[in-house]
């Protein structure tokens, strides 16, 4: 048995969900897949029911999909001669939170600049007023 000291542990699962953010983001950089996500967080569907709205060919969807399949944000299983596809929210959470910590961190910013400002305003009001 191998022992890994935890520092290299801890680097292995940061790069792998370094590696899992990436797939995800770059999932969701084409507007194909983004509107095939939509479709799916109404429910289960048929590939061929993903593919209807848009004007591409059916490797292209094909394409998408598996995509989609590689960063986790959906699943795939054939029901008799359909492939029937879900959406798998768990990736889709970890993006969110990704999101999430760096959108507070920038509203802890722009407060902190907002209250300089104000403060910066009002020493030079005062030093006006003399």
């Amino acid at each position: 048995m191998t022992f890994f000291p935890l520092h290299d542990l801890i680097n292995q699962m940061v790069n792998h969900n370094q590696t899992q953010l990436d797939l995800s983001f770059s999932a969701l950089a084409h507007p194909i897949r983004r509107g095939i996500l939509m479709q799916l967080a109404n429910g289960e569907t048929t590939v061929a029911q993903l593919a209807k709205p848009h004007r591409v060919s059916a490797p292209a969807i094909s394409k998408h999909l598996h995509i989609l399949e590689d960063a986790g944000l959906m699943s795939r299983k054939k029901k008799g001669r359909e492939y029937h596809c879900r959406l798998a929210t768990d990736r889709m959470k970890q993006a969110e939170d990704w999101i999430e910590r760096y959108r507070m961190f920038w509203e802890q910013s722009l407060d902190s600049l907002e209250i300089y400002l104000k403060e910066v305003q009002k020493k030079e009001k005062m030093r006006g007023d003399k």
